[in-house]
């Protein structure tokens, strides 16, 4: 019985480290979410950007002022791509904290398994011992019945 009460103990155990990756998973999942809004924020940006410049096609600009607008677009694209990485690694975040959950899901489950089968076993020993008892009172009744009550054969 020991042994099933450390198989328990590993289940707790097992039932925490569980719900632990899944709160890592959880917090991964909300990183990527915020970095890819970040991402698409900057993309937005600088979309509007281009599309204000766009609409000043026919007008006069001076060279300075366009050389300070390309500038700026470069570097809106540079964070961007800056932030497409942050992106993709919060990614690979996501997989390896979905992969550790899906680990400590299977070592719960499979402990949870070796406890069920040990309690069939132990409930099955613990019928066959029942049995046993049942058969020899049987058989003393019996042998009772046949020696008579004081023990003496006829």
């Amino acid at each position: 019985m020991s042994n099933l009460n450390a198989l328990t103990v590993a289940v707790d155990v097992a039932l925490r480290k569980r719900d632990a990756a899944r709160r890592l998973l959880q917090d991964a999942q909300g990183a990527q979410q915020a970095a890819q809004d970040q991402l698409a924020q900057l993309q937005g940006y600088a979309r509007e950007t281009e599309g204000r410049w766009g609409m000043r096609a026919n007008a006069a600009v001076q060279p300075e002022v366009m050389f300070h607008h390309y500038q700026f677009m470069n570097r809106l694209d540079h964070a961007a791509g800056l932030q497409t990485s942050v992106v993709g690694d919060h990614a690979s975040r996501v997989q390896a904290a979905a992969r550790s959950l899906l680990d400590a899901e299977l070592r719960l489950a499979s402990l949870r398994k070796v406890v069920e089968k040990r309690q069939q076993d132990h409930e099955r020993q613990q019928l066959r011992r029942e049995q046993k008892q049942t058969d020899e009172r049987a058989s003393m009744q019996v042998r009772n019945a046949i020696n008579g009550p004081h023990g003496q054969e006829y």
